[in-house]
């Protein structure tokens, strides 16, 4: 198993940029119903991110200049031939523990208490065991941290779609200039290299810790494309809270944006809960991750 990078700049990148990510949330009934946890928590107090410290700022200045399509189509070929890694979802949150995230700067915690802070909030609120899943592992694609990633700006932050114009509704668009395909007459266009309404399913969003983990476990997973949804587009905030992308979605993508934003207080405003027992939990979970994954997956 070959395994790179350390964790302590991404500890600290990772902890600023979510920090900035907790402002809004919505949700909507049995699983997609209005969640007692989400109306519990002051929002006020999140995703502020014109208040980010000049971490937050320079990861997505570098994000956004280095996302280019070449890059995207090349980093999906090297990782659809490569297997970093062969190990279960427990040992996977395990490796993954020893990170913290440079575009979250809204926690110190570690990432395995983030993943079961997650997934006890939705478990408290009665949701649907897959859904409790799904905020187990949702961030597992941070593994990529190690799997050598160029930094981490192709591991975390919010994500976005290339191959067309860059939306004035991601965060810092101004920090798009020095990207190459911010000037590409095709790339530069609204729709780019795509038709209308052809579906997120066939867009390519930036590379990062959601697309990966996405691709990961729509082959090796019984989860429900709800689930898939979530983990997917977790960080897609141009699109789940902002609205933009309107003329690339279609009708499915309606059913994803309710799973989303169902799912997303659970993210975001979980990490100030107080800590979980991991052994306390751990029996749990581990009984929710063999119904749902095999005992080895490849990474």
């Amino acid at each position: 198993m070959r395994l790179v990078n350390d964790g302590h700049g991404f500890e600290q990148v990772s902890d600023a940029v979510d920090e900035v990510n907790k402002l809004k949330g919505q949700v909507a009934a049995q699983w997609d119903e209005a969640s007692k946890f989400d109306a519990q928590k002051d929002k006020n107090a999140f995703r502020q991110y014109e208040e980010a410290c000049d971490r937050v700022k320079n990861f997505y200045r570098e994000q956004h200049e280095k996302q280019t399509v070449e890059f995207n189509v090349r980093v999906r070929a090297e990782h659809k031939r490569t297997v970093h890694a062969r190990m279960g979802i427990w040992e996977a949150m395990e490796k993954l523990n020893t990170l913290v995230d440079d575009s979250d700067p809204d926690t110190s915690l570690s990432q395995i208490e983030h993943l079961l802070q997650t997934a006890e909030a939705i478990r408290r609120d009665g949701k649907p065991e897959w859904m409790q899943v799904a905020g187990l592992v949702h961030d597992l694609g941070k593994l990529l941290y190690f799997f050598g990633s160029e930094g981490q700006w192709d591991v975390v932050g919010d994500t976005f779609v290339v191959g067309c114009k860059f939306s004035e509704k991601i965060i810092y668009p101004e920090t798009f200039a020095n990207n190459p395909d911010s000037k590409d007459p095709v790339y530069s266009t609204e729709y780019g290299v795509y038709s209308p309404h052809c579906g997120l399913e066939n867009v390519m969003l930036s590379w990062g810790h959601d697309e990966y983990l996405y691709h990961v476990l729509k082959k090796q997973s019984s989860l429900p494309m709800d689930a898939l949804y979530m983990i997917r587009y977790h960080s897609f905030y141009p699109w789940h809270r902002e609205g933009a992308y309107s003329h690339l979605t279609n009708a499915e993508d309606l059913r994803a944006l309710e799973a989303v934003r169902a799912f997303n207080p659970y993210d975001l405003y979980s990490k100030s809960d107080e800590p979980v027992s991991v052994e306390k939990v751990k029996p749990y979970y581990q009984s929710l991750i063999a119904k749902y994954f095999p005992d080895v997956i490849e990474w």
